[in-house]
């Protein structure tokens, strides 16, 4: 098992500020799944306004927070091999259920596993918990390209 801290993360992911939303890996399983964390602090932009009377982190955002951790297991897996000139795009999104909310102050807990992977096709099933809840899950689908 591996960890990975916001500096070797940057590494590999092209993302930054306000769009970085992996703050730390806390286990990768090369070929098989990953763990991480996206600290959820009422400083995020998006707070503003969604929503000023009742922040609520967005769907959207934490589906990618999924995403992105899920590219950084495929990258450590050895998915591509030049990862500074890689991006990976959303081919697909299945069954996304939203159980419970995301406040400020929660810690985001994404687990990510690798269902399969054809012709540069990735599939993955994601969940996010906060305190061992479910609050978010979904299947993805992913491809890399060069840019």
């Amino acid at each position: 098992m591996n960890t990975m801290d916001i500096h070797e993360i940057l590494k590999y992911l092209p993302h930054r500020y306000p769009l970085l939303l992996v703050d730390k890996v806390l286990s990768i399983e090369t070929g098989k799944s990953i763990v991480a964390v996206k600290s959820v602090s009422i400083n995020e932009p998006f707070f503003q306004g969604h929503f000023p009377h009742h922040p609520v982190m967005p769907g959207v955002l934490i589906v990618e927070a999924m995403a992105q951790a899920a590219a950084l297991l495929t990258l450590k897996s050895g998915g591509e091999s030049n990862k500074e000139d890689t991006v990976y795009y959303f081919v697909g999104i299945d069954n996304v259920r939203f159980k419970k909310p995301v406040m400020p102050g929660d810690q985001l807990i994404l687990k990510v596993s690798i269902d399969r992977e054809i012709k540069g096709l990735w599939k993955y099933s994601a969940r996010a918990e906060v305190d061992d809840q479910l609050v978010t899950e979904a299947k993805l689908m992913c491809t890399a390209r060069s840019v």
